[in-house]
């Protein structure tokens, strides 16, 4: 039930943005303020999402943007890319795919992939124009994401995530994201709330053996505007432990995000992830590099 209200919510005022917004992108919003792609598709930092709406499209107009993000850490690597399109600066629907690989044994063979669709709805405040006021920019989103299976663990008898300990091999991320730009202080700021039973973003499932419940996580967000085309940052992101094959730990990052012009963008960032699985116990930690191409 919760599901189906919070969709119907952002569905519908999906239906009435496009009658706000021009047939043609004016690119009017102010150049980084559409934030770059996150790992889910969704508009913000790397690895959390901002109240932001992805495009450089005015509440008058519309834009969007394309998305491909590598990541490499010493036993495994994920890729991601994806759509993100801004509907009168009010709603964000995104679109991307995950595509996790080992590259260490007994892993080097595995490749899971996850669909992820992404709707996000702006309900208070505007981190850009109203810098005479507290109120942060306020967006409320939800993800819904679908594992595709397990690929290389066919000799162990294991397709599915479920057989590696998750509840389900499907689910829904529903997060509440506040972000402030100061431009007198040449900072972002942001905060998100996320409510989820996913592991490891989803890629290892939903709940699992050791907890099955809907968990809030906190994600923060913090970068510097060198220069306007310039940023540095940091990010960090707590998540679950819902697995016993997965000692999952907290998300962390710091980046650099380079915006040449409104039509492109490049991230990069050196990230900890963590232990992935117990048959690889290592911290996961490597680099992380986003291009992103949009309007």
């Amino acid at each position: 039930m919760r599901t189906t209200i919070f969709a119907a919510l952002l569905l519908s005022t999906c239906a009435t943005a496009p009658a706000l917004a021009q047939s043609r992108p004016d690119m009017g919003k102010f150049l980084a303020t559409g934030g770059v792609s996150q790992l889910e598709g969704a508009g913000g930092g790397g690895i959390t999402p901002w109240a932001l709406i992805s495009g450089y499209g005015t509440r008058d107009s519309w834009g969007g943007n394309v998305h491909y993000t590598h990541v490499k850490t010493q036993d495994y690597s994920l890729g991601t890319y994806g759509v993100a399109v801004g509907i009168a600066d009010k709603v964000e629907v995104s679109l991307a795919r995950q595509d996790f690989k080992g590259s260490l044994a007994p892993l080097d063979q595995l490749q899971i992939k996850q669909d992820i669709v992404g709707l996000k709805l702006r309900v208070a405040g505007d981190a850009v124009y109203e810098q005479d006021r507290w109120l942060p920019q306020i967006a409320i989103g939800i993800l819904y994401k679908k594992n595709k299976g397990v690929g290389g663990l066919g000799a162990l008898g294991v397709t599915n995530v479920t057989q590696l300990g998750a509840k389900d091999d499907s689910g829904y991320d529903y997060y509440v994201s506040a972000t402030k730009i100061l431009f007198e202080q040449s900072l972002l700021l942001n905060g998100t709330l996320r409510a989820t039973r996913a592991n490891q973003m989803g890629i290892l499932g939903f709940g699992g053996d050791r907890n099955d419940s809907t968990r809030l996580m906190p994600e923060v967000s913090l970068a510097y505007l060198v220069n306007r085309k310039l940023a540095l940052g940091a990010e960090y992101r707590r998540k679950p432990h819902n697995l016993m094959l997965d000692d999952e730990k907290a998300y962390y990052d710091a980046f650099i995000a380079w915006f040449p012009n409104k039509n492109l963008s490049v991230t990069a960032a050196y990230a900890h992830l963590g232990d992935i699985t117990v048959l690889n116990k290592k911290k996961q930690k490597g680099w992380y590099l986003s291009l992103q191409a949009g309007f």
